[in-house]
């Protein structure tokens, strides 16, 4: 939520009084997909900021009602990738991590309106902030294996430290969590009500306190507005967990068919639509996470990860199509079934080596 009467021009607005720095994602049309230029932008605020002794927090939201950003740019992915320009994938991919690693290891705390849609691009956004305030119209997820994909973005690193196997069954599904469930998965810390987001953020601006301080002041003891105050991942756990413990993509799928639950049931028809590559990457990225050391090791696990299926794997491309560009949800996996999967699929992936280094 913002200021309506804030200029519109600019992809991203930047502003700085009372010792906030305010930056504001400006493409509501395109849900405030990110582009280069925006990550630039972004990255650029916060060089400024850090040494700035009149700054002492930082805010990011996203403009108009939709959401904080719905991801990063996937259509110009798509026809990098067709057009035979992986570099520029490349290149995207690298400022896009180093500033989800910048909002980590930021040394001034970075509080985020994760409110309405914040996905993909966006939980890079948001979910290595400081303190990640979700709202009853917050919509989080890592839908990436919709589009034959692999979650990026930190997203294998905040899922692998979820509670039990919700991880797993997070990015194998792109199942999408409301604010309970992104405080309960550990992608949010506090729910605030839309309605009270623009006193927050003149709190932010002008209040006493730590920012923890000022925020804790509109915290409210139940989330109301039709918002459950338990998630339904939590009470969900007991088949998720079982099955999602599974070895394999496929040992998942025969372990949710062998319950009684209409979800688990759900969730496997669900998994034989995905492509089966984007799901074994998937499921091995998530595990391999857990025993990394930081996010920053994440993230280049997944900048290796990225780059093999934009330079190599036709269900990247092939997913784009049938989500976004024709829209007629109907992809044409390579292999098609689970069954036909290589086993050395993930292994493979993995092994991969980018051409540019993520961290030079």
């Amino acid at each position: 939520m913002t200021d309506p009467a804030l200029p519109t021009e600019a992809p991203v607005l930047v502003r700085a009084s009372g010792g906030l720095g305010h930056l504001t994602l400006n493409r509501p049309r395109a849900m405030n997909a990110l582009n280069l230029g925006m990550i630039g932008d972004l990255a650029a605020a916060l060089d400024d900021w850090e040494h700035d002794p009149d700054i002492d927090t930082v805010l990011l939201d996203g403009a108009g009602d939709r959401g904080l950003c719905a991801g990063g740019d996937v259509r110009a992915l798509y026809e990098q990738i067709r057009s035979g320009d992986p570099d520029g994938a490349g290149r995207f991919f690298r400022a896009e991590y180093a500033l989800n690693a910048r909002i980590a290891e930021y040394p001034k705390p970075i509080v985020v309106f994760a409110d309405g849609v914040t996905m993909g691009g966006g939980i890079g956004l948001a979910g290595h902030a400081a303190l990640r305030i979700v709202t009853e119209r917050s919509r989080l997820a890592m839908p990436e294996t919709r589009i034959g994909f692999t979650p990026d973005v930190g997203g294998t690193w905040l899922l692998a430290h979820a509670p039990g196997r919700l991880g797993e069954f997070l990015a194998l599904t792109g199942t999408t969590m409301d604010a309970a469930d992104a405080i309960a998965v550990g992608l949010a810390d506090h729910f605030v009500p839309s309605a009270d987001l623009p006193a927050l953020r003149d709190a932010l601006r002008s209040g006493a306190g730590t920012a923890q301080e000022r925020v804790a002041r509109f915290l409210t003891a139940d989330m109301g507005d039709g918002t459950p105050a338990v998630s339904a991942l939590e009470r969900s756990r007991d088949w998720i967990d079982d099955a999602f413990s599974a070895a394999t993509v496929a040992d998942i799928v025969d372990a949710l068919r062998a319950r009684p639950e209409a979800a688990a049931s759900d969730t496997a028809a669900l998994l034989g639509e995905l492509s089966p590559t984007g799901l074994a990457v998937t499921l091995d990225a998530v595990r391999r996470a857990r025993d990394l050391p930081d996010l920053r090791a994440a993230l280049a696990q997944e900048y290796g990860l990225v780059m093999w299926f934009a330079t190599s794997q036709p269900d990247l491309v092939e997913g784009i199509r049938a989500q976004l560009v024709d829209k007629d949800r109907a992809p044409r996996w390579q292999p098609g079934t689970i069954e036909e999967l290589a086993p050395d699929a993930a292994a493979s992936a993995l092994a991969y080596r980018p051409r540019i280094a993520l961290w030079s």
